[in-house]
């Protein structure tokens, strides 16, 4: 009898719903972020899709930006109501108090499945990598074959970036100048920071630039170059790049 007490309550542990390893997802709310059967909510690592709902002073309003339908329906797809394995990197929770990790479906890698199908956008911050490499080149796989994002929108314009905020767009125009501060390395489109697009390096970020011998305050001066990513207001239009694969030269 104390052999099956001990076996129920091992048993009870092992399939509990902070199990991590084996754990039901309860709900998609959108292409990255899932609520687990523990009540967690769950940031996908690694990658950002188009939002579902817009922050608007201190509410969030529906209003689904350019392809953040179709990521939350793949997403679906993929993990709702299913059990799934969660994987954590360094760092286990944000500022926001949600947990942060890498999605598994049995052998199938859902942070991975949705950048290859061109649904997401390579957003890796340090010090969770782990899969850094990983992403880079399922990102430049999808963007080579046109998939989703990258095969259904034009590039647009830096002096355009303001008409597109909240989306997720590849930008093109030329670095006029660079400000490195003590946090970040600023990337300008033009001469008043407050209102032209900017790409953000922050300092986390630097050393994966630098393993490619980029130094960004000085190696993107007066280039024209491509970013992609989500384009966010703060003193004008701005990307945040973690990543060298983000930006591309462009041949005047």
């Amino acid at each position: 009898m104390i052999v099956i007490l001990f076996l129920s309550i091992f048993f009870f542990s092992c399939s509990s719903v902070d199990n991590y390893s084996h754990i039901k997802v309860k709900e998609v709310i959108d292409g990255d972020t899932i609520v687990l059967a523990n009540g967690k909510i769950l940031r996908y690592i690694g990658i950002d899709t188009a939002e579902v709902r817009i922050k608007q002073d201190k509410d969030f309003t529906y209003q689904p930006q350019p392809f953040a339908l179709e990521a939350k329906e793949a997403n679906r797809k993929l993990v709702e109501n299913k059990f799934v394995r969660i994987e954590f990197d360094v760092e286990k929770t944000d500022e926001y108090k949600r947990l942060l990790g890498y999605c598994f479906v049995n052998d199938l890698f859902v942070n991975a499945q949705l950048l290859e199908e061109g649904l997401a956008v390579l957003y890796t911050r340090p010090p969770n990598v782990k899969y850094a490499n990983l992403f880079v080149e399922l990102q430049k796989k999808a963007r080579l074959s046109k998939k989703g994002i990258w095969g259904t929108y034009e590039v647009i314009s830096s002096d355009q970036a303001h008409k597109f905020i909240n989306s997720i767009r590849r930008v093109r125009g030329k670095v006029v100048d660079t400000y490195q501060s003590p946090k970040a390395v600023f990337l300008n489109f033009g001469r008043d920071y407050r209102k032209d697009f900017t790409v953000v390096i922050f300092n986390d970020c630097l050393k994966f630039f630098r393993e490619k011998d980029i130094e960004p305050a000085i190696f993107y001066r007066g280039k024209t170059i491509e970013v992609s990513g989500r384009i966010k207001e703060y003193n004008g239009p701005e990307i945040v790049a973690c990543s060298p694969y983000q930006i591309e030269l462009v041949e005047e």
